[in-house]
């Protein structure tokens, strides 16, 4: 009995660890322990050779209960592990002027105009998180937060380097210009396993800048955290308190946090993706356009479009969806 008492623990202790780690199973957790310390004590018993009888049929009902705990605190766990697995809802989308000055400033802003007009084409929600402008009104740096059905699955693809060519407004000898800027599409997760310590963040606060009113440059709304064993910062200006702007950079910087060990995971398992699609890396340039010569090249799946002008006005479905196409060429191989 005391071997089979034994191995039993072994495996609530397996459990366990998986139980307490989700929000929505740390009730059954806290019973399976209690019941867990009531059969130590049981076990205890058992070994009276006047109470093993007794103590036999109370290990019984213990374990049934234990048992029974586990199992539905299984069930939540398999389905909400199932609901990750589906399409994220909400994500979030960064954008950065790479090199080329004020010319990369200007097109990522005109990169974060074709998104927004993409995702009003998809009923989907876009709001602004934080805002870094130069003084043309260009994005050094920008994320916006995208809610709507299937967002992340249409916008996946679109992490990487874009690259432009063209004679900027500013050039007076006509001559063109090569620009880059970067694009990551973060899924913001509602559940992760991921738990802040403390002691490694470092937030700072500041005014929120751009228009909001008389008021917006007079209080410190504005909240930057930084992660220092990743080097991972968020800063959130989006809210007109400092409290909500903090739960918006934490919220984000956790699940960049769960992406990131998701991609560790993932490399550790699968090795390194290799094939049509790219890895997706920021530091891989996906695609160029070229508007002296009116096309757009994705060089992952080695296409090109005309139009550039219509793309740049929202019709970028047509590449997305020529690369989703790929996606499941490639998935079913």
């Amino acid at each position: 009995m005391l071997l089979w008492y034994s191995l039993y623990m072994e495996i609530i202790e397996h459990d366990i660890d998986k139980i307490k780690a989700s929000p929505s199973t740390q009730y059954f957790a806290t019973q399976i322990l209690e019941l867990g310390w009531k059969l130590d004590d049981t076990k205890k018993m058992a070994e009276d050779p006047e109470m093993a009888e007794m103590a036999a049929e109370e290990i019984e009902a213990l374990t049934t209960q234990i048992n029974a705990f586990i199992t539905q605190a299984t069930d939540i766990i398999k389905k909400e592990a199932a609901a990750d697995k589906e399409s994220p809802r909400e994500i979030i989308l960064e954008i950065r002027a790479g090199a080329g000055g004020n010319e990369a400033s200007l097109f990522a802003k005109e990169i974060a105009e074709m998104y927004e007009r993409y995702a009003e084409t998809h009923g989907w929600s876009w709001s602004s998180v934080d805002l870094s402008l130069n003084e043309l009104g260009g994005y050094k740096e920008a994320s916006f937060e995208v809610k709507g059905d299937d967002v992340y699955k249409f916008l996946q693809w679109e992490t990487g380097v874009h690259r432009v060519q063209r004679i900027p407004a500013t050039e007076k000898q006509g001559r063109i210009h090569t620009s880059t800027i970067s694009v990551a599409v973060m899924p913001l997760f509602k559940r992760t396993t991921i738990e802040l310590n403390p002691g490694d963040l470092e937030f700072e606060t500041s005014r929120s800048g751009g228009a909001g009113g008389q008021n917006v440059n007079k209080v410190e709304t504005a909240v930057r955290v930084i992660h220092k064993p990743s080097g991972f910062d968020v800063r959130s200006t989006a809210h007109r308190t400092q409290l909500k702007n903090k739960e918006a950079a934490l919220s984000i910087l956790k699940s960049k946090l769960q992406a990131a060990k998701d991609e560790e995971d993932r490399q550790k398992q699968d090795g390194i993706r290799r094939n049509q699609i790219g890895t997706g890396d920021r530091s891989e340039k996906i695609r160029t356009y070229n508007f002296p010569q009116d096309r757009i090249t994705d060089h992952r799946i080695k296409e090109s479009w005309s139009n550039i002008n219509g793309i740049m006005s929202g019709g970028v479905s047509k590449i997305i969806e020529t690369i989703l196409e790929k996606q499941d060429e490639l998935n079913t191989e």
